[in-house]
């Protein structure tokens, strides 16, 4: 992929393709993308051809996380965490109550927000070489962006909150005996499982369909309504604190 634009929509049929196109920066999230990506969503429910979604990262990972340029000004600009902060709960909620089906080709490391992305698909289709990991709190924050609303009520509790707290790393294999995927398969065929998969999806009749992922989702969506908006509260509170400038710059190098 040549272009310069983080997000890439492109076409296989009815299916729509969402790419994160940052590969040099192993697809991390800056404002730019993070905009793209809340915003991608009205944009689709606009294409009358779209039947289903793969949302994956261009390159050798699926996402990062967060771009370490971008937090410090997250950190160090009001207006900038407010607009994050704002954008990260419409992005929760627009995948949420999306009616197509979202299918997540992870097809690399899943890092904070790119694990949160994952988490809000209907099923994901993961390469056996990527894993999942959320760093929230490691780095100091949080954990605003999904993945506590999401993984608890998938994993379990106990699960969740060791995975969650700690940091560590969910290669595909425990990813799948845990439930946080549907698919593990070689890279090189994550794309053809993934479009299989979102083709099924999408030739599924179009208003049971809806109908049916609404009536799931709605058990997420109202407990981590509320636990997302405070989560993003405590995220925005502790980007705020002088001591994250000086570990964010850290992580620049």
């Amino acid at each position: 992929m040549t272009t310069d634009e983080p997000l890439l929509v492109t076409s296989d049929g009815s299916t729509r393709i969402v790419t994160m196109n940052r590969p040099d920066k192993l697809n991390a999230i800056s404002e730019e993308l993070h905009a793209a990506l809340t915003g991608i969503w009205a944009r689709l429910m606009r294409d009358p051809e779209a039947r289903a979604v793969i949302v994956t990262g261009s390159g050798r990972a699926f996402s990062a996380g967060g771009d370490a340029e971008w937090l410090e000004q997250i950190a160090t600009d009001p207006e900038v965490r407010w607009r994050a902060i704002d954008e990260g709960g419409r992005l929760a909620r627009e995948m949420l109550r999306f009616p197509l089906p979202v299918v997540a080709a992870v097809n690399g490391p899943a890092v904070g927000l790119g694990a949160s992305i994952a988490s809000l698909c209907d099923m994901v289709v993961m390469s056996e070489e990527a894993f999942f990991s959320d760093t929230h709190t490691m780095l100091g924050v949080a954990a605003g962006d999904g993945v506590a609303a999401t993984w608890p009520g998938t994993i379990g509790m106990q699960r969740a909150k060791e995975y969650i707290l700690l940091g560590d790393r969910i290669p595909a294999d425990e990813a799948y005996r845990l439930g946080l995927v549907n698919r593990v398969v070689s890279p090189e065929n994550i794309m053809t499982e993934a479009a299989a998969l979102a083709q099924r999806l999408g030739a599924l009749p179009k208003y049971a369909f809806r109908a049916t992922k609404k009536t799931l989702n709605l058990q997420v969506e109202r407990s981590a309504v509320g636990i997302i908006d405070f989560a993003l509260a405590a995220e925005s509170e502790h980007f705020s604190m002088p001591e994250m400038v000086e570990k964010i710059r850290g992580m620049r190098g």
